[in-house]
């Protein structure tokens, strides 16, 4: 299935790209639809299509085939996407979760009566902050291992992932790379210790996803960050 996808991606390349950043003689015109029946899902979840603003964007048919922003598309399936300006070379990185899994399959994440407890507790330790959050999916080979609180966060640690709940955004320290999931809601990578990470405000709090074993990969991470939300 990746490979199919993977071929779909790269065919839609040469659509994805800004025209402004390609010489003039590289560029051919051609008249093309823009196909506005075109839904799609991912692991059974309805997604739309937007760029880094917001905007939606609309798959455009030419001559019976279908062409895809090919960045929006990599993060959904769990492949790294980067654009080389200087080389005009479009680079995608398709990474295997831990144990050998496809990267970008999401399942969701069943806690415990006894998970779902500890959890609650480390949030009640913080005044105005009791509410807890947590994500509803997780990488398919994943699996919640336990909870812990500080000072100032509350961490959720998994078997590949760490995730961080404060009432505090600690990355203004560092230099960063605004993102848009795809919910939509703005967030940034930044990587204060060799380690990627995701951070982003949710309600009253900020969010901060990574991969200490770096078994996943950014898209994964970003698809997981859409996820998290109040524990019930």
């Amino acid at each position: 299935m990746k490979k199919r996808l993977l071929s779909l991606i790269v065919m839609g390349m040469t659509l994805s790209g800004a025209a402004g950043v390609y010489a003039g003689s590289k560029l051919e015109k051609i008249s093309a639809y823009l196909n506005h029946n075109i839904t799609f899902k991912v692991n059974g979840a309805v997604q739309s299509l937007t760029d880094s603003n917001g905007k939606k964007l609309v798959p455009i048919t030419y001559q019976n085939t279908t062409y895809l922003p090919v960045r929006v598309i990599s993060n959904m399936a769990g492949i790294d996407v980067q654009f080389d300006a200087a080389s005009q070379q479009i680079r995608l990185e398709t990474k295997q979760g831990g144990d050998n899994q496809p990267a970008g399959e999401l399942k969701t994440v069943n806690y415990n009566a006894e998970q779902i407890k500890a959890i609650k507790k480390a949030y009640a330790n913080f005044e105005s902050f009791e509410t807890a959050y947590a994500p509803k999916q997780m990488v398919s080979n994943d699996s919640f291992v336990k909870v812990a609180a500080s000072d100032d966060a509350v961490y959720l640690t998994f078997k590949h992932m760490l995730i961080s709940v404060s009432p505090r955004d600690y990355s203004y320290e560092y230099e960063s790379r605004e993102v848009k999931l795809s919910n939509g809601a703005s967030a940034k990578w930044y990587t204060p210790s060799g380690t990627p990470m995701l951070g982003f405000r949710l309600d009253d709090r900020t969010v901060t996803i990574s991969s200490p074993d770096a078994s996943l990969s950014s898209g994964q991470i970003e698809q997981v960050a859409v996820s998290v939300a109040k524990l019930k």
